[in-house]
């Protein structure tokens, strides 16, 4: 019974992990985009800015695309370390105008 006991905690503590870590890496990218569109608007470079922003925020900038005034970005950071290993967690983020 204890086993059990000891093998649900672990999980539960993966599980909250993961959830936790992705909620991160969302807050990343979704911070990079809009940090990103704001770099546009001021005649900056989007991607750089945007880059920047994700690696103050713990992640790293996989993709940045512009397209008109939106700027979308892929992130990806480190997650939690798991007796699997660690895991590397992605999130999209989209920024720019909301009408055209």
């Amino acid at each position: 019974m204890m086993g059990l006991l000891v093998t649900v905690t672990v999980a539960a503590t993966g599980v909250v992990g993961v959830v936790a870590g992705h909620r991160r890496a969302q807050s990343a990218a979704d911070l990079a985009a809009l940090a990103g569109a704001a770099a546009l608007q001021d005649g900056a470079d989007p991607c750089e800015r945007a880059g920047a922003i994700a690696r103050r925020n713990g992640a790293r900038l996989r993709r940045c695309q512009v397209d008109d005034w939106d700027v979308a970005v892929l992130v990806a950071a480190d997650g939690p370390r798991l007796p699997g290993g660690a895991m590397e967690l992605v999130a999209r983020g989209r920024a720019g105008p909301a009408q055209r």
